[in-house]
């Protein structure tokens, strides 16, 4: 009787987070509160964990997702669609309740307006964590060892475990705070000492509590705060490396016309982390970020319901 194929090796990057489905409404004209303008519906795989694990996977990675998904239609349809795109999903919790939502209105300057619905992953808490703590992944005694991604959706007690957790002690961490409503959930994880930030510009004045006009500006005050490293994004200006105890780098995106905005910072975030896993040093992995979010505001939104309203 033949072997069966042994199970496949577990992820050295996970993705922990926002995990649902975008629904990305985009204006043809700038738009002002209570409009009725036409344009394009696009639904497609979402959430922040979800984006960055999306983008892995497009880098070539293999990464894991740690997220909750509703035992509903569409949690299976979003199970299946990331699966089938790269993405292990063998660590996911399924609750009883609804799969989650992210709605957003876009317009040519930009993000209108967004609700995110993602009380199933508020409702989870730690529990989408137990892979890395009960020995499918690792535990207190055995530190799961690779790069987790962590999503500011998370809950404040989450992030608060995961900047103290014995079963984390060996893991590289890289933080995204989703908003810059939930930036001030990361001041737990600020000191980390293997924890790099992803912020754009608004998300790190939340952070610093002062307006900062400039990335570099920006970024160098996180690190003041006790981050060892931040980068920083700011749409189509400059974006920012700023480390502890050493230069800070910046570098200035090419000029493009946009297609659309959500989930730009996600991009950034794979592929400077693809980068890096491949050995880049800090310029060549800033430019890498830099390039895989042009590629990403530039590219035909995909999804399975794409429709024009008029």
């Amino acid at each position: 009787m033949p072997r069966p194929d042994p199970a496949p090796a577990p992820p050295r990057i996970l993705c922990a987070g926002a995990m649902l489905w975008d629904v990305i409404g985009q204006a043809s004209a700038p738009m002002t509160l209570g409009e009725d303008v036409p344009g394009r519906i696009h639904q497609r795989p979402g959430g922040v964990a979800l984006n960055v694990a999306l983008a892995l996977a497009r880098q070539g990675l293999a990464p894991g997702v740690l997220s909750v998904l509703g035992r509903d239609p569409t949690g299976d349809a979003l199970l299946a669609e990331a699966a089938r795109r790269g993405v292990d999903t063998r660590w996911l919790h399924r609750d009883p309740g609804p799969t989650g939502t992210y709605m957003a209105i876009e317009g040519p300057q930009g993000l209108v307006a967004a609700v995110a619905d993602a009380r199933g992953l508020e409702a989870a808490g730690p529990a989408i964590l137990a892979p890395l703590r009960d020995g499918r992944l690792g535990d207190a005694g055995a530190p799961w060892r690779g790069t987790l991604v962590v999503d500011g959706n998370l809950t404040e007690p989450v992030l608060a475990l995961i900047a103290r957790a014995p079963w984390l002690s060996r893991a590289a961490l890289r933080i995204v705070p989703a908003s810059p409503d939930k930036a001030p959930r990361l001041r737990p994880l600020l000191a980390h000492p293997r924890a790099i930030l992803h912020l754009n510009r608004l998300e790190a004045e939340a952070l610093a509590g002062r307006p900062l006009p400039l990335a570099a500006e920006a970024a160098e005050a996180v690190v003041a705060l006790g981050a060892a490293r931040v980068l920083v994004t700011d749409g189509p200006r400059a974006v920012a490396d700023a480390v502890a105890g050493g230069p800070t780098l910046t570098l200035v995106p090419p000029a493009v016309a946009a297609r659309h905005v959500t989930g730009a910072g996600d991009s950034f975030l794979a592929g400077h982390l693809a980068a890096e896993d491949a050995g880049a040093p800090r310029d060549q992995a800033l430019a890498a970020g830099a390039a895989a979010a042009t590629r990403h505001i530039t590219a035909p939104p995909q999804g399975p319901l794409s429709k024009e309203t008029a």
